[in-house]
């Protein structure tokens, strides 16, 4: 008998994952020099983690023969300073990759069905085949979230809705009114997911927390594999009311989110310089890779997050071929976009390299 015969024929219909490749697999299988190489594929902090957040993980790593805050306390504290919202309304999570998870257990069986955009964050889709439900996905209009579109898809068995905003892998955002108009709208037996995970980057973004005091049903998503450079260390968060947070807490495993982890996330939240100035130099960027990109006459999709969504024709091969020059960028064709290539901001030095190599191919 082999495993394949045990196995839940839902986990063998499931999609894989596929993230971005590391620079050092990259460097085996091409037969490249490691420092010769660039990522700009995973949207991963170009400046690197603050660094008082380096310095707390150090010593954090000094008690690493002990379990760590299995609730998280002193960093669910120091969020609700930062939020204005109790303690008891913050669940962290493994990554927000967890917390999507958990809403899966606990809200998630086979015949829900869970609503989306398309294309959106993958793993939307992967937690909603997981637990057996069924992804209602609907089209973006302008590269955007069409909510009029998503709250049209609702139906009776809908558990879940997922927004994103700014979207990944689009960069676009909804507007503040927009996204509250929605949430609003939404149905007693629907929660509203917001996944924030880019909203640092923003200069003037979307505050949800009101929906939060008003006692929706919704959830806002971050992460502090971004704008705080941790990815990793894999810390994430969200914010909801008291009810909902303790429901996923209750589904949430001990231990989920390490000592060195917690540390490096609550030193980081006080480094506010250090996080403006990521964001400063990211809108840089954006203007750069834009300016050059349409330059060499690409049609790119305006963002306001840490990378471009950029149209090359036939993707794969664009993107292999930059991968043998020593600069990895993410293909999108598992999100039906096959001419378009995803592009993180990196440093000044990094984009002009990615548009010199782009440059050379294109001619």
């Amino acid at each position: 008998m082999n495993i394949e015969s045990l196995v839940k024929p839902s986990v063998l219909a499931q999609p894989v994952y596929e993230p971005g490749k590391p620079i050092e697999y990259v460097a085996r299988e091409l037969g490249l020099d490691p420092a010769g190489i660039i990522k700009l594929a995973s949207n991963e902090n170009p400046n690197g983690p603050s660094p008082r957040a380096l310095e707390a993980a150090r010593r954090a790593l000094e008690a690493g023969q002990l379990y760590p805050d299995g609730g998280c306390f002193a960093l669910r504290q120091k969020l609700a300073e930062v939020h204005g919202l109790g303690a008891d309304q913050f669940i962290v999570g493994n990554g927000s990759n967890e917390i999507i998870e958990l809403l899966g257990h606990a809200f998630l069986a086979p015949g829900d069905e869970v609503v989306m955009g398309n294309p959106a964050f993958i793993v939307y889709k992967l937690v909603t085949l997981l637990f057996g439900a069924r992804a209602v996905e609907v089209p973006l209009v302008n590269h955007r979230h069409d909510l009029a579109a998503l709250a049209r898809a609702i139906t009776p068995r809908t558990k879940l809705v997922f927004v994103a905003s700014p979207n990944n892998p689009t960069g676009t955002a909804n507007t503040a009114d927009e996204l509250l108009a929605f949430a609003r709208g939404l149905p007693e037996h629907v929660i509203g997911v917001f996944d924030e995970a880019y909203l640092e980057y923003q200069e003037n973004p979307p505050d949800l927390r009101p929906l939060v005091r008003e006692g929706r049903k919704v959830i806002g998503l971050r992460t502090f594999s971004k704008i705080h450079g941790l990815a990793s260390l894999r810390v994430g968060y969200g914010y909801a009311g008291i009810g909902l947070a303790a429901v996923l807490n209750r589904v949430r495993q001990p231990f989920n989110v390490n000592a060195i982890g917690q540390a490096a996330a609550l030193a980081a939240l006080d480094d506010r310089a250090f996080t403006e100035k990521c964001a400063r130099e990211n809108r840089a960027g954006l203007v750069q890779l834009e300016t050059g990109l349409r330059g060499l006459g690409l049609e790119v999709v305006p963002s306001v997050a840490n990378f471009i969504l950029v149209k090359v024709g036939e993707g794969m091969r664009l993107f292999d071929a930059l991968q043998r020059r020593g600069v990895i960028v993410r293909p999108v064709a598992s999100y039906g976009m096959p001419e378009w290539l995803r592009i993180t901001v990196g440093t000044k030095a990094q984009n002009e390299r990615l548009l010199e190599e782009l440059t050379t191919l294109l001619r």
